[in-house]
Order: structure tokens, then sequence, then C-alpha cells
């Protein structure tokens, strides 16, 4: 007899919802949720196709506050919250604001610096540059190279799984030094993330989305929290799919995308198709 081959699970059924996120979620059933993974507009002016992104600070704020209840309601009581989220220079305050008023709702349990471009030095004085970067040309601030994401939580007291994110051990003594390791090659990578863009050649193709996350970064969120074929991820704010295509390589058991943006969702729609995944889509 052959060795015994696990089946892996299916793909998740994804569902991508046309319309408003807050009256969408309203529809859903309370903590229905595991882990929501977004980035929403983060009101700096950049220009999407449908929404205006240069509200009153006030305005915005209150905004937010209604559609973080929104998440709160669905989001069970052991699930996670990540919060992507981003500002300038002449603007540093957003992100805390944000964080400040979830805080309400929420407990943050990790934040995390998603890093998109860094300059370290050798031990042997060599300066390596990594990943991309807006540059910034001004006499006051310097170039931004990062961007937050909120852990949030409604407890503070989820476990993750730490290893699922992990990094090989630099120095290899330390395997055998710690007993914590049991052996394994691998630690806490901590709470600097370094996730580069990925080079693109042609941005009205590669990325037709003025303000999306990498793929990766979503799925680092999701293996971090931990989910299965039971497990329902979410994003209000769907964009191009990227969270989605993350609960796809994670295997998560659902997706549900919202947007109020119908080139967005169907943009998204064909790069998921594209990998062979299952869509339904329709107006919530």
């Amino acid at each position: 007899m052959g060795a015994y081959m696990k089946t892996p699970p299916p793909p998740p059924c994804i569902e991508l919802r046309l319309g408003d996120c807050i009256a969408g979620m309203q529809a859903m059933k309370p903590r229905s949720v595991d882990v929501v993974v977004t980035s929403p507009p983060y009101n700096l002016g950049i220009h999407y196709s449908r929404f205006d992104d240069t509200a009153r600070r006030e305005d915005y704020l209150a905004w937010s506050d209604r559609w973080a209840a929104e998440v709160c309601r669905v989001l069970k009581r052991r699930g996670s919250f990540f919060l992507n989220v981003g500002a300038v220079p002449a603007n540093p305050l957003l992100p805390h604001q944000l964080a400040l008023r979830f805080s309400e709702l929420f407990v943050l349990q990790n934040t995390f610096h998603w890093i998109k471009s860094i300059t370290v030095e050798t031990k042997e004085g060599e300066q390596i540059s990594a990943g991309h970067f807006k540059p910034i040309n001004s006499p006051r601030y310097v170039t931004d190279c990062h961007e937050y994401v909120f852990h949030f939580t409604k407890t503070g007291d989820v476990p993750v799984d730490r290893l699922a994110v992990g990094v090989p051990y630099a120095d290899k003594s330390n395997i055998a030094r710690w007993g914590h390791t049991r052996g394994r090659d691998k630690r806490c990578r901590g709470n600097a993330w370094f996730v580069p863009y990925q080079t693109i050649k042609n941005r009205a193709k590669d990325r037709p989305h003025p303000a999306t996350f990498p793929v990766e970064l979503a799925a680092m969120c999701l293996r971090l929290h931990g989910v299965g074929k039971r497990s329902v991820v979410m994003d209000p704010f769907n964009g191009i799919g990227h969270a989605a295509l993350a609960a796809a390589e994670c295997r998560a058991g659902r997706f549900v995308g919202f947007d109020i943006d119908a080139d967005y969702l169907r943009e998204a729609r064909e790069r998921l198709e594209a990998r062979g995944l299952r869509v339904e889509s329709w107006e919530s």
C-alpha cells in the first residue's frame, strides 16, 4: 500500500460585494468573521476613481468610527483585526489618531512596522539598499519608507503563531543555546516586517489601484493569526483583491470583500479567476 497522501483543503469561497462596506457588514451575522485584514483610504488626497480622499479630518474620523464599529460587531471574540494605515510627513498623526479612536472598541495587541525600503550595513562595511520608495524632495522631511499595521483584538490575549512568520537564526549557535528553540532554526521575526513592493513594468497593468498593500503583507497577518478551512477572512476595502489572494494562499475557508468601485472589483475578479479560484460577486 502506498503512503497516505493528505488531501489539501479546497481553495476558499471568495465573495466580492459591490457596495458600501458599512451597509454590507450590517447585513452580516454578529461574530461571524475570524480575521479582518484591510487598508482603508487614508484621507491623504490619493486619487481613487470613486472615492473622495479629501474629507475634513473630523468627518473622516467619524466615518472610520462607523465602519470600525461594524468590524467589531462581526469579528469573533478571539478574532484579529489587522489595520494597515500610512501617513505623509506633513500629516503624521493620522495612524495614531485612528489607533486611539479604535482603542475604544478594541485592544491594540501588536504594532507592526511595514518596511518598504531599507538600507543596512554589513559587518564588512558594505551598505545594501533594498526595496522601493516614493522619494520626497523637501527641505523639511526625509523620505517616508514605512507604514503601520495595527493588530487589534477584542481581549488583548489572542494567541498568535509567531513562528508561522518566523525567520532563521543568523547565529546558528543560538539553536542549541536556547531551550525554547527545540532544535528548530526559526525565531520570532519581531514587529519590523520588510515586505517590498514587486517591481512593476507597467503601472496601469501591474498596479491599477493607487494604494495597494502587497499580497505577502496580508498573508503574513493571516499566518500570524492562524487560519484554516473553517476560517472566514474579510476586507471591507477590497480594492483589487490582494487580501483575497492572501486568503487563498493561506487556505482560508471563505473570504468576503467589499468595495464601492465596480472597476476595482472587476480587476480583482479577473486576477483571482486567473489563478483558478472560484469567485462569487454581487451588489450588497
